[in-house]
């Protein structure tokens, strides 16, 4: 098990203690520090957010991955052009081949220009997913106007855009995982939080994402939540669908032999989906990991549609990905 790893378990263990985990803790006083005098400029005037001619969607999180972004910003999108906006995503593309210092058009809303392992796996499988221009890049604000100048685009929605305070947004967006919550609670690399919980007087809608098929103590957090944060708060509800094969689209039954293999940020998450198939093996690579056939192993292989888009052209036909059901009040969290 590699140092990230280690790092993730004790993000979310409130217990832990040692050497090592007092040195993250003073490593984190250092990006508070930074963290907070930035937020301090944007919130005082003295740094100003550059505004484009389209809405701006913010679609992000507190804490580090693994909380259920690209679901959401993906019913936002076709919700949004079911309804005849014409709308971009704009992703930092982290872990894709292309440089984010370019403004890269992954999709046109009609063609996809470039594979998974170039574009990043969120923004390809986006693009696959919701027929929305997608573009990554590390200066939201430049493919901002590109997406507006060039494909004349009504409505942005940035995803994981709510530390990213140089472009304005119209509405800002933040989801909560309704059984991880905040982890430990202390910011990186001690603990999961990228800003501290004054983060949240800046949202305007929050989002309790509930992975789990007995969704009541989900239902009670938004609750909670909104009225202690009294802001707007909407329940989205993520449950495991089928299981198909990633080339001949086959459904795997129930209770079938497999190996479940991922590389997502809260991978214990996406077992507990697979209670009804019998692993015989459960396979974790780092977030984001760019996957070569020869390390897969034998056998039938079930794993994320994340992970899935970078499997695409491989020779095998055994690779099963769990498609999910994902239910979110829109016309709410927009309205």
């Amino acid at each position: 098990m590699n140092l990230k790893t280690e790092i993730t378990k004790i993000h979310y263990d409130k217990n832990a203690k040692g050497f090592f985990v007092s040195l993250l803790d003073f490593c984190s006083l250092f990006y508070g520090i930074g963290s907070g005098l930035k937020n301090f400029l944007y919130d005082k005037g003295i740094l100003i957010p550059k505004k484009v001619n389209a809405y701006v969607i913010s679609v992000g999180n507190i804490t580090t991955g693994g909380v259920g972004k690209t679901p959401v910003v993906a019913q936002i999108a076709k919700y949004l052009l079911a309804n005849g906006d014409r709308v971009a995503i704009i992703s930092r593309g982290y872990g894709g081949k292309l440089s984010n210092k370019n403004i890269n058009l992954i999709s046109d809303g009609e063609n996809i220009y470039y594979n998974a392992q170039e574009a990043g796996d969120e923004p390809y499988w986006l693009a696959k997913e919701t027929g929305a221009v997608v573009i990554t890049s590390k200066d939201r604000y430049k493919a901002g106007r590109y997406a507006v100048e060039k494909y004349g685009v009504t409505k942005i929605i940035l995803d994981d855009g709510f530390q990213h305070r140089k472009l304005h947004r119209d509405l800002d967006i933040v989801l909560s995982d309704s059984e991880k919550g905040f982890g430990n609670e202390k910011l990186l690399p001690a603990g999961p939080m990228r800003e501290g919980k004054e983060a949240f007087k800046r949202m305007d809608k929050l989002v309790v994402v509930s992975k789990n098929t007995d969704h009541t103590k989900a239902e009670k957090l938004t609750k909670i939540l909104s009225k202690k944060l009294k802001k707007e708060t909407v329940l989205c509800k993520t449950e495991p669908d089928i299981v198909y094969n990633i080339k001949t689209k086959e459904i795997l039954p129930v209770q079938s032999e497999a190996t479940a293999l991922c590389a997502i940020g809260q991978p214990e998450q996406f077992f507990n989906f697979l209670k009804n198939y019998r692993l015989k093996k459960k396979v974790v690579f780092d977030d984001h990991h760019v996957y070569h056939e020869n390390e897969l192993p034998e056998g039938t292989i079930i794993t994320t549609e994340k992970d899935a888009v970078k499997m695409l052209n491989f020779k095998r036909n055994d690779i099963f990905a769990l498609k999910l059901k994902t239910e979110t009040d829109v016309k709410t969290l927009l309205g």
